[in-house]
């Protein structure tokens, strides 16, 4: 199983710049989109149902705002959405697809321009986190965390270890999840190269640099360790500030 996960910045934004062909292109299973910034009933049958793809998306009840979407090349089971707790669902910020043998989802933490309510989403969804590991399913969550975790992944960390989106309560939090949750880092579990970084603030010059912040990740749960053979970040796509984050798993 292949999937892929990208922060498209805008739906249609990525559309204009040639999302739908690239699409068209992957060989994946399951591409997770992120920050569509667009009401389902705006996209038309083009982007919601691209030829060998079938749409589901999760919107933000603000306009021009967050959202997530999910495509896939077969019908899953079934289709779910939000996490039941209000700053989560009313900006459509997780939405999951149902196969047999393994749930896949799409992701979008708050960015923290607003630290308060950053702060209180991570608490939330970390009791969700927590209530996800006693399910007897497998999971695969895919999107920007919108947290680089380690001075590894983020390009000129020691100026900015007070930024956010490197604050040290941030990564902490990214180590309960990654430490007593028993959570996996797809890419890093069999890549540990530096320079991994799937955003750009200035996605023109510092792109070029490799200044960038490694925000985008896919998520497993410790039964799917051994499940992830590939892993690596596109940097050649660019339809947005992000880079598409690609697995490949032995499911």
């Amino acid at each position: 199983m292949k999937v892929i996960s990208l922060n498209v910045g805008g739906i249609k934004q990525a559309v204009e710049k040639g999302f739908l062909d690239w699409l068209k292109d992957q060989d994946a299973d399951v591409v997770c989109v992120q920050d569509l910034r667009e009401k389902t009933w705006k996209l038309g049958d083009a982007i919601e149902r691209p030829e060998g793809w079938e749409g589901y998306f999760f919107d933000a009840e603000q306009d021009d705002y967050a959202g997530t979407g999910i495509y896939c090349r077969r019908l899953p089971k079934a289709v779910m959405t939000g996490l039941g707790f209000e700053l989560a669902d009313r900006e459509g910020r997780f939405m999951q697809v149902d196969f047999e043998k393994v749930s896949i989802a799409s992701f979008l933490m708050p960015s923290g321009s607003n630290p308060a309510e950053k702060k209180l989403f991570m608490e939330q969804y970390l009791e969700f986190l927590t209530k996800l590991r006693r399910k007897r399913r497998e999971y695969i969550i895919c999107g920007t965390w919108n947290i680089a975790h380690r001075t590894l992944d983020l390009a000129n960390w020691q100026d900015n270890q007070f930024s956010i989106g490197f604050r040290p309560e941030e990564r902490a939090w990214m180590d309960q999840v990654f430490g007593p949750l028993g959570y996996v880092d797809c890419l890093r579990e069999v890549n540990t190269d530096a320079d991994q970084f799937t955003y750009w603030p200035d996605a023109g010059s510092q792109r070029l640099r490799q200044e960038g912040w490694r925000l985008d990740y896919q998520v497993v749960g410790p039964n799917l360790r051994r499940a992830v053979k590939k892993a690596w970040i596109d940097s050649s796509v660019n339809f947005s500030d992000h880079a598409p984050v690609i697995v490949e798993y032995d499911i």
